[in-house]
């Protein structure tokens, strides 16, 4: 048996975190297709393992704990899996990061699509995408973050903020490099940091996993299609 289930859509996105999380604390999960998903969904929340909206939704087959939404998930495997410090404001901060990186890809997909990208709106959007490059990299240069050393939040070994932070970034920049050449003028701390992370052999395997199983998809539908308009890719 598995030591997680994973109920997401098969794309990277949002359960690319956890996926990672998973992935660096040598964990084995079992994910679940489309179907099972839209199975799962279309339940009454009393009959559903945790009542959740929309995936991702985790199961420890151990505990037999279900969580559904990807900050609470990436906290909670934080904890579980020793990738979280045992002090509250460390846990606070990472927490933060976390709920940074949920935040910036609910607004490069426009809130999951409720609006299509357009070319004005994109270019009216570009000066906050590079506010929240330039929030990372605060953090970054604040705890002493340089090409070949050094963590999100000043710790002695990568966590959560770290996982989550090249998750973020790396699994945009692929898809979108003109986004990746705007990271490394923007934040070049943090994309030193996400390179190193994503070196790692556990994160790199996933890395090339996904590109085998997704292939270019990042989010999925017609939100990505008007994304890849307006960046050309």
């Amino acid at each position: 048996m598995a030591d997680y289930e994973l109920f997401y859509w098969p794309v990277p996105f949002r359960g690319q975190f956890i996926r990672a999380l998973l992935a660096y604390a040598g964990k084995d999960w079992q994910e679940h297709d489309a179907g099972e998903i839209e199975r799962l969904m279309n339940l009454e929340p009393a009959d559903q393992p945790i009542g959740f909206m929309g995936p991702p939704v985790l199961i420890d087959t151990q505990s037999h704990l279900a969580l559904s939404q990807m900050p609470s998930i990436a906290l909670y495997l934080g904890d579980r899996l020793g990738l979280i410090a045992d002090d509250p404001g460390l846990r606070a901060m990472t927490a933060k990061v976390v709920n940074d990186a949920n935040d910036v890809i609910d607004e490069v997909t426009l809130d999951g699509g409720r609006q299509m990208w357009t070319e004005a709106r994109w270019e009216q959007f570009l000066p906050r995408l590079g506010k929240w490059m330039a929030i990372w990299e605060a953090a970054a240069a604040r705890h002493g973050v340089v090409d070949d050393g050094g963590y999100l939040l000043g710790t002695r070994e990568a966590g959560v903020a770290d996982i989550v932070t090249s998750t973020l970034w790396s699994t945009m920049g692929d898809r979108f490099p003109s986004l990746q050449t705007m990271l490394e003028a923007t934040a070049p701390r943090t994309a030193a940091l996400t390179r190193r992370m994503q070196a790692t052999p556990s994160l790199a395997a996933l890395r090339a996993r996904s590109f085998e199983q997704y292939g270019q998809a990042y989010c999925g539908g017609e939100i990505e299609k008007s994304l890849r308009r307006v960046l050309g890719s």
